[in-house]
C-alpha cells in the first residue's frame, strides 16, 4: 500500500467535481474501496481518478424490428376519439 495513493473522502469529491455525499454513497454501494488509518477513511487516489460513472436510470425501451412495423391494434385505437364520447 503507497500512502501517497491515499486521499480523503473530502479530496476525492474535490478531485471528481461533486459532493461529499456522493463520494459516501459510492462507498456505501461499493464502487470505490476505503482503507481506515487511525480511525480515519481513505480513499485510493487511482481508484477515484478512474472510476466511471455508470448510466443511471432506466434501460432504454427495445426498438422495433422493422422501421415500418404497424402499431398493435390496440394502441391504434388509443389515438382515436371515441364515437359515443
Amino acid at each position: 500500500m503507497n500512502l501517497d495513493d491515499l486521499i480523503s473522502q473530502a479530496d476525492a469529491a474535490k478531485l471528481r467535481g461533486v459532493s461529499r455525499a456522493s463520494i459516501n454513497e459510492l462507498v456505501a454501494r461499493g464502487r470505490l474501496k476505503t482503507v481506515e488509518i487511525a480511525g480515519k477513511v481513505f480513499l485510493y487516489r487511482s481508484e477515484v481518478e478512474a472510476f466511471e460513472p455508470q448510466p443511471g436510470g432506466r434501460p432504454p425501451k427495445a426498438k422495433p424490428a422493422k422501421a415500418g412495423a404497424e402499431k398493435p391494434k390496440a394502441a391504434r385505437k388509443r389515438g382515436r376519439k371515441q364515437a359515443g364520447a
